[in-house]
């Protein structure tokens, strides 16, 4: 009787061990690295040899994500620190992403050329293609996906069900779990979560941003369009940096 009970004892604690935790709310911190000399070098190829001595090989900056199940908020905590005898104007970096998830929408402040859009719209399509690739992202096991936005900008994400939110850095969403990884070949960038918090989660800082010029996604990018027309090459690929 002793064995089978401790038979029971151990079988018991084992499985309880084993089961996943889930969260419905977290706060991470994200680290965004863009590739500079790479990027400019696609961005700028025709005068790139020039330049790429006054280029810092890349930009670290750092991002805070808040959220839960029905939306949450995403913006800027510190700015890249590049060395005073280099040059580096980033895109998006004052960007503050609030997504509502019981509602499909989205208000994005994001600051474009030298005006700062206010973006109220449905949440960005992603066309999502998952796979069986996984790897470890601060402590979280994740499942690979490969999205596709507007069919012009591919991105690999890197996804875990252990968090009930269907969200991620920028404006990335719509995965069986929260995106703890994000990478984006085209813009030579990556964003990947440094701390995760599930306990004492600050919700009630979830708040959209109020100011900026009121538009839709398409607008902005119509105003976009039109100052980089002219632009030729260097303008099509800088368009790319506001899609996400």
């Amino acid at each position: 009787m002793k064995q089978i009970l401790s038979f029971v004892v151990f079988f018991l604690s084992g499985m309880f061990a084993n089961a996943q935790t889930f969260h419905p709310a977290v706060k991470i911190e994200f680290e965004k690295v863009v590739y500079v000399r790479q990027q400019m070098k696609e961005l700028a190829s025709d005068w790139f040899d020039i330049i790429k001595d006054r280029l810092p090989e890349k930009a670290v900056s750092y991002y805070e994500f808040i959220g839960d199940t029905l939306h949450s908020i995403y913006r800027q905590t510190k700015e890249a620190v590049i060395p005073q005898n280099m040059w580096y104007q980033g895109t998006g970096e004052g960007n503050v992403v609030y997504n509502d998830y019981a509602l499909g929408q989205t208000i994005t402040k994001k600051p474009v050329a030298e005006e700062t859009f206010l973006i109220n719209d449905s949440l960005t399509k992603i066309r999502w293609k998952l796979t069986n690739d996984t790897r470890t992202i601060a402590g979280y096991d994740c499942k690979k996906a490969i999205g596709f936005i507007d069919d012009t900008l591919a991105v690999f994400a890197f996804y875990t069900d252990e968090i009930l939110i269907t969200g991620g850095p920028e404006s990335i969403h719509g995965l069986p779990g929260m995106v703890l990884g994000l990478g984006v070949p085209r813009l030579h960038a990556s964003w990947f979560a440094t701390k995760v918090e599930t306990n004492g989660v600050p919700l009630a800082g979830i708040k959209p941003e109020t100011k900026g010029r009121k538009s839709t996604r398409g607008a902005m990018m119509a105003t976009l369009d039109n100052i980089l027309k002219n632009w030729g090459k260097y303008g099509s690929a800088m368009r790319l940096n506001y899609v996400l």
